[in-house]
């Protein structure tokens, strides 16, 4: 994870990461910002990383696979980027790392963030790309930058994704209904 101030770019490394979201420990000034950026305390969000959603491995693949959550992909990731590919391949890194993380009936966060096979960035003033984080839980928000900042969208990434596949498995029933 990368965060910018006006005095410089801050990396975090992902097993700083993965320890803080173990322990709590803070240990370098990228994560502290991003922390600060993000309108959460630092219990708020290992509470938001780790929390595990149940879904179905198949629902969340039928999701994923429609039309609906092509675009749904698409707009998750239009200002995020992989490092060396850019923006191309970021709907399908972010859905193969979705998928990986839900093989075992549950998805995270964390797991997600840990399955990605490349390293996301926050892209901004390059093209199209506006730098805008779109958080798909905007009426969870209770201070305007939990509804902005990246770790924020990766705390509302896995709700976001069961309540979108469970409404699929909805829409099959119906279907399924009006067909007899």
């Amino acid at each position: 994870m990368r965060s910018s101030t006006a005095s410089g770019v801050w990396s975090t490394s992902p097993q700083s990461f993965r320890e803080f979201v173990a322990t709590g420990a803070i240990s370098d000034r990228g994560l502290s910002q991003l922390i600060k950026k993000s309108g959460w305390t630092s219990d708020e969000l290992r509470s938001g990383f780790t929390r595990a959603y149940r879904v179905r491995l198949e629902a969340v693949n039928a999701f994923l696979g429609s039309e609906a959550g092509v675009l749904w992909l698409r707009n998750q990731t239009r200002s995020y980027t992989p490092f060396a590919s850019l923006r191309q391949h970021a709907p399908q890194a972010l859905r193969s790392a979705i998928l990986a993380d839900a093989t075992d009936g549950s998805i995270s966060a964390a797991g997600i963030m840990a399955a990605l096979p490349t390293d996301f960035r926050l892209t901004r003033g390059y093209d199209d790309l506006d730098g805008v984080q779109n958080v798909c839980a905007i009426a969870r928000c209770e201070d305007p930058r939990q509804c902005t900042s990246l770790l924020s969208w990766f705390y509302f990434l896995p709700a976001c994704i069961q309540a979108n596949a469970s409404i699929g498995l909805v829409d099959q029933g119906f279907e399924v209904l009006n067909r007899r």
